[in-house]
């Protein structure tokens, strides 16, 4: 073989990354006889972010909490790296809407909890917190309550809990809806950065088009409830550079239309 026609075979492939979180066909219905979800199935790959992105009370906070483990489906099945889920598993972390924290523990003893209730000694668990604390920047405050932190800082201290537990999966319901959007923004920035630190998975639940365009690497659009996939996309958005520059260019600014124009119809 001559050197121009070695340099000439194309680079083989990567393979896809393999399949962390698998939904398989999944339902739910609610007392009453109200169905969430209906025959569902979804592959969530590792090391990616996935959102889940549909129409309001189409099911996509029912599906993350299935996944969690803190509700049992009707039918089918949830596995996380081969396992079927049965209930809550170290594997698994959420992060919650409503930051969740506990009112009387310092930011310290918030973000050490997981690992207080795993029975790690006290030494080794605080120094974890510690780390993850300057993680999502908030070093100087570990000794702070949360009635004394802003919205976003409560935030912030709920995410360190679920990375201080070190779980493969990261389940993240709606996580910035409660702050206002210069903080939000800074979020979906810093939300980026960790992914491509902590190389983890993540689930990512929004209502916000222009958010799940920003930082998701799979868009799952749902129907309207009983829910569906209806199409998966995976924005060809650039990253890294300036943060304001994603967010004028080209493939963001379509894929968001492209979103929108599917979603349209489901807004009553």
């Amino acid at each position: 073989m001559t050197p121009a026609s070695h340099a000439s075979q194309a680079a083989p492939a990567a393979p896809p990354p393999r399949p962390i979180v698998q939904v398989e066909r999944i339902g739910k219905v609610y007392p009453g006889g109200v169905e969430a979800l209906s025959d569902l199935s979804l592959d969530f790959p590792e090391g990616q972010l996935t959102t889940l992105l549909g129409p309001s009370g189409c099911g996509k906070t029912t599906l993350l909490k299935i996944i969690a483990g803190l509700i049992e489906p009707t039918r089918g099945q949830v596995l996380v790296d081969g396992q079927p889920v049965s209930g809550p598993g170290p594997e698994r972390a959420f992060v919650f809407q409503d930051f969740a924290l506990l009112p009387w523990a310092s930011v310290l003893r918030n973000v050490a909890f997981g690992l207080e209730l795993r029975g790690l000694a006290k030494g080794e668990r605080e120094a974890i917190a510690e780390q993850q604390i300057q993680e999502v920047g908030l070093k100087g405050f570990e000794q702070h309550f949360p009635h004394q932190l802003s919205g976003g800082m409560r935030q912030r201290v709920g995410l360190a809990r679920a990375l201080a537990v070190d779980a493969k999966v990261l389940l993240m319901d709606e996580p910035f809806s409660a702050v206002d959007e210069q903080t939000r923004r800074k979020f979906q920035e810093d939300l980026l950065a960790l992914v491509a630190h902590q190389k983890k998975t993540f689930l990512f639940v929004t209502h916000s088009i222009e958010e799940a365009v920003y930082v998701s690497d799979r868009i799952v659009l749902l129907s309207r409830r009983p829910s569906q996939v209806t199409r998966i996309i995976e924005p060809a958005v650039p990253r890294g550079g300036d943060p304001d520059a994603i967010r004028r260019h080209a493939s963001y600014l379509d894929t968001v239309e492209t979103i929108w124009r599917g979603l349209k119809h489901y807004v009553d």
